[in-house]
């Protein structure tokens, strides 16, 4: 038996003859460990495991432990340093401390557990480095006790050497696993990573940090769990103004119990009474439950979208996207594209979630389930069916309707059209994504104002008033500073227990406006002073979210500013008492407020943006503050290209969205088509220049099978030149409007004028975004204005996916 001796290791030998630790297999297998593909955070975190599922332990037995749960990750200093990982938790005897570094072992609950192979443990320190000590203690015992695994010096006797420690105080207790001799590219990575592994396992281990408590640093720092932006629990929209579908829906399904085997962790298709898998007679009766919930993130992302997958609440799959991918149960091919997102493609998705699946078997390396296992399909099957997702792609398939959570989030939620119908915050015109992707950074870094989803949700109401600002919504007296939620949804047709968010906080009598009202001050003799005056405005107005923000350039420097709309039916006054549309109130350093007076004729009368006039305001205050020689027009110019960068016209973003609106458009085409096998009928419209357009694309994209069958299904919509559409939807109306693709009316309507504007609505708004969609390279800025528009009003006329 080898051993080691020293200031802090000694011989240590638990019985008489006993010999070191073994831990099968060879010592030339077990060197082979490390070359496994592991990456660094996966390395830490097969570590770390260990540590929470003896905290786990703790925790259902019901054991006082008033030392607390943490574990600390100390990193190597230097190519030559070590790793450490330390716990608090309750330390091992030496047989369990065998069983725990021998290759191959696992425990004997793999189903409550995080380190589920006992190879893993060897993987992960063969692949940091060429030593690991283990040692442990328990509460009482009078030294740590441990062993060293020197893979440059381990024989194929399979033993390692055991070593011991002198305790300073006999209460000390847990676990400490030291790493040395490091693989010089990982110890580096190590070294200059620690923010990178921290954000990782934050992600990784959220739910137990979170929920369970458990204390985890990285380098002296504290690993924060890293937790969803999602809208709140009361949020919800309205399915074809009737349906109500929430925005989080708590999953929560007891399946029937289950017999697994203790040793393999296999479950058993059989109740016999040893494992069909290893032969052992250690089967269980289990419970099976899948668990957790889905709902909808506050912003759009093109990769941090789709659904955690937990195992004993360690993320096994992050940010997954395959149940949005329907595959066809019959196993004909070419079904594989990706239902969701549809709409706005390039800019992601926001359908999130996160589902416990303990009984669900993983791969060794814990970063996939087992997909041939039928708990993962019955998983699948529960959360989104084995229906198309796609209402009308579904029903032309012949399946029933899909009820399953997903397909219900995908249904209320596919489309990104800004407002209350979507729930996605606007700027009166369009969505603001790039502005509530800057508000999610700041959630995701813990700032207070960003926490809950209010500052959404007022974007949300803002963006509603100003589309409908022609419309009467009033400001009740009893909510002075808030916008009038309700008034707002009165005017747009949505039930009166709608979600309301902001506290109602009682005021004194409402002030009027003009020169017939009297002031506080006034009724007493006393004129009203600026400050008052400002103060005023404050209580009668509503924070702009979108217009609030820094504003600036690199050369000028930047103002805080935060925008006020003004709907309190008085005019917005200067110090001379001149009526303005835009008014400053310089604050402390670079804090300023500015009010607007969103019934000024300007906006009211000319439609001017409010961004507009803003920035005209702010330009000189900046000039003047950096002394530049800069023209007004420079600066205005100059400071909204740096500050509001998201409202620039841009062919390539413009062309984008009109493309992503034409492909929702083909794909509701073609199911309506299947459906009513009008398709022969449409494609006998097609001239033969068209129908050649569409057997060169169906060969430059691959599907040369089906350029003989074109006729077989409406499947050639999606091939077709866009403005082939528009010839479509002129040459057969009854075919795509009344509800059925469009939501405008025809057969119906007697007045053959009337019948005329209904598809002039249509068809010229699927012109302008078909050519802007094949042409956006050479728009200008007024066609991608006018594009830009037509794509909004497009949207609103698509029919309900009912």
């Amino acid at each position: 038996m080898t051993r080691q001796s020293g200031p802090l290791a000694r011989p240590f030998n638990p019985g008489e003859g006993s010999a070191g630790v073994k831990i099968t297999p060879s010592a030339r297998v077990l060197r082979m460990l490390g070359e496994i593909e592991f990456d660094e955070w996966q390395c830490v975190a097969e570590l770390v495991d260990n540590s929470f599922d003896d905290f786990s332990e703790i925790v259902r037995s019901g054991l006082d432990w008033p030392d607390g749960y943490k574990v600390s990750v100390s990193l190597p200093s230097s190519a030559n340093g070590e790793l450490v990982i330390a716990d608090t938790g309750r330390g091992m005897t030496y047989e369990r401390l065998e069983r725990a570094v021998r290759a191959g072992w696992s425990g004997n609950d793999m189903h409550d557990k995080l380190g589920l192979f006992g190879m893993g443990f060897n993987v992960a320190t063969a692949r940091l480095g060429r030593r690991t000590r283990v040692l442990t203690t328990r509460p009482g015992d009078s030294e740590w006790i441990g062993v060293e695994i020197d893979l440059d010096h381990i024989q194929d006797d399979f033993e390692a050497t055991d070593i011991t420690e002198p305790k300073s105080d006999p209460a000390q207790h847990g676990t400490r696993i030291v790493v040395d001799r490091l693989n010089r590219t990982r110890a580096e990575w190590l070294r200059r990573n620690g923010q990178a592994l921290r954000n990782v396992l934050g992600s990784v281990y959220s739910w137990i940090l979170d929920a369970r408590g458990f204390e985890l640093y990285v380098g002296g720092t504290r690993v924060k769990p890293v937790r969803h932006c999602r809208w709140g629990d009361d949020r919800f929209v309205l399915y074809n103004g009737k349906e109500r579908i929430p925005a989080y829906i708590k999953i929560d399904e007891e399946l029937q119990d289950g017999v697994a085997c203790s040793d393999c962790g296999q479950w058993q298709l059989t109740h016999d009474d040893v494992c069909a898998d290893c032969g052992s007679e250690k089967l269980t009766v289990r419970k099976r439950r899948i668990w957790g919930w889905l709902g909808i993130q506050r912003y759009l992302h093109k990769t941090n979208y789709g659904i955690d997958f937990l195992r004993n609440g360690r993320k096994i799959l992050r940010w997954d996207r395959q149940l949005f991918t329907w595959n066809n149960p019959d196993g004909v091919p070419g079904n594989e594209d990706p239902e969701y997102p549809v709409e706005l493609a390039h800019q992601g998705g926001r359908i999130i979630g996160e589902i416990h699946l303990d009984h669900v078997p993983v791969t060794y390396q814990k970063d996939a389930f087992e997909y041939a296992d039928r708990s993962w399909r019955s998983a699948v099957e529960l959360l989104r069916g084995v229906a198309p997702l796609q209402p009308k792609r579904a029903e032309a398939l012949g399946y029933p309707e899909n009820v399953t959570p997903l397909a219900l989030l995908f249904k209320g939620y596919r489309r990104n059209d800004a407002g209350l119908r979507c729930l996605v915050p606007g700027d009166g015109r369009k969505p603001i994504h790039d502005e509530t992707r800057r508000w999610g950074n700041e959630f995701h870094k813990g700032t207070p104002d960003f926490q809950t989803d209010e500052r959404w949700w007022q974007a949300i109401l803002e963006h509603e008033e100003s589309k409908n600002k022609g419309k009467q919504i009033k400001t009740t007296a009893s909510v002075p500073n808030q916008p009038d939620e309700q008034a707002v949804m009165d005017a747009l047709g949505v039930p009166a227990d709608a979600p309301a968010s902001g506290s109602t906080q009682p005021t004194g009598p409402e002030v009027g406006g003009g020169d017939t009202t009297t002031r506080p001050n006034e009724a007493k003799g006393k004129s009203e002073t600026r400050s008052e005056r400002l103060a005023r405005y404050e209580n009668a107005s509503t924070r702009h979210s979108y217009l609030s923000r820094p504003f600036g350039h690199p050369d000028l420097g930047y103002l805080n500013v935060e925008t006020r709309l003004l709907k309190s039916g008085e005019p917005l006054l200067d110090d001379s008492g001149q009526a303005v549309p835009v008014l400053l109130d310089q604050r402390a350093g670079n804090e300023l407020t500015a009010f607007v007076d969103a019934d000024h004729e300007v906006f009211q009368r000319f439609g001017a943006d409010y961004a507009d006039l803003l920035l005209v305001e702010l330009a000189p205050l900046l000039k003047v503050r950096a002394r530049s020689q800069w023209g007004p027009s420079q600066l205005v110019a100059g400071i909204r290209a740096q500050s509001l960068k998201e409202s620039a016209l841009d062919g390539t973003t413009v062309g984008a969205e009109a493309r992503d609106l034409l492909n929702e458009i083909r794909s509701r085409m073609v199911a309506e088509l299947n459906r009513s096998g009008e398709y022969r009928e449409v494609f006998g419209h097609l001239s033969e220049e068209e129908r050649t357009a569409v057997e060169e694309s169906l060969i430059a994209s691959g599907r040369v099978g089906q350029v003989g069958r074109l006729d077989r299904d409406a499947g050639f919509i999606s091939y077709l030149p866009a403005l082939t559409l528009v010839r479509l939807v002129e040459v057969m109306p009854e075919t795509f409007l009344d509800r059925r693709v469009f939501r405008g009316p025809y057969a119906d309507v007697k007045s053959p004028s009337a019948r005329s504007l209904s598809l002039a609505r249509v068809t010229g708004y699927l012109a302008d975004v078909a050519t802007i969609g094949t042409f956006a390279g050479e728009a200008t800025a007024l066609q991608l204005q006018r594009a830009r528009l037509s794509i909004t009003l497009l949207a609103d006329e698509l029919a309900g996916e009912e």
